[in-house]
């Protein structure tokens, strides 16, 4: 297997700020139940249900998941854009002769529609995982750096055992993401073609 980099989605490849407020709006709207749509994409990463549990009663979660993930692919794809440099960083990883794998906390098929939406060419792609959770996805897919925006990403890992590359372009400053065991730290990814130059050089990770 050829070694890959993996990246996280959701504020490491893509903003998807914008779809995701429109999509909680339409949830409001659906629903009746008031879900404050600007502050939750101030701290987009955890899954969808640990969101969803701060505005409705728990037995009424898992309806809500269910509208939701409904109006997601009508008013979440089309607004959301890459980052700043996300496409020139995938890219760069196609360059270096290695695999581009996506895993997220994103539903896998909703992930898949935002990822080809956005012409962002993939090998693999893990859904539905959260910290801990992604290692084992890390593992299997044999991702020798994971990017991420968020804490927890990091934690992911240094579960699997490999080194986290934290990207500040999400809720976690770049302080947070060191403190969480990131290797490196990024202000955003167009910085990050220049980092694998300098970790993949002279290592051959493929061979």
């Amino acid at each position: 297997m050829i070694p890959a980099v993996g990246f996280d989605l959701d504020m490491t490849l893509i903003d998807s700020r914008p779809g995701i407020r429109a999509a909680y709006r339409a949830l409001t709207e659906r629903t009746g139940v008031f879900v404050d749509a600007d502050l939750v994409v101030t701290r987009l990463g955890p899954p969808l249900r640990t969101e969803l549990s701060h505005w409705f009663p728990a037995e009424d979660v898992e309806a809500a998941v269910t509208t939701y993930r409904g109006l997601y692919p009508e008013f979440a794809i089309k607004p959301s854009v890459p980052t700043a440099g996300a496409v020139e960083a995938l890219a760069a990883v196609r360059s270096a002769g290695l695999r581009v794998v996506v895993v997220t906390s994103k539903l896998g098929r909703l992930a898949r529609l935002h990822l080809d939406h956005l012409g962002m060419r993939f090998d693999e792609l893990a859904g539905d995982l959260f910290a801990e959770g992604k290692a084992s996805a890390l593992v299997e897919h044999g991702v020798r750096w994971y990017v991420g925006d968020h804490v927890a990403d990091m934690t992911a890992a240094r579960t699997a055992g490999v080194p986290g590359i934290g990207v500040a372009t999400g809720p976690c400053s770049e302080p947070e993401l060191r403190a969480a065991g990131a290797t490196y730290v990024l202000s955003d990814l167009t910085a990050f073609p220049a980092l694998l130059d300098e970790i993949a050089v002279g290592s051959e990770p493929w061979r």
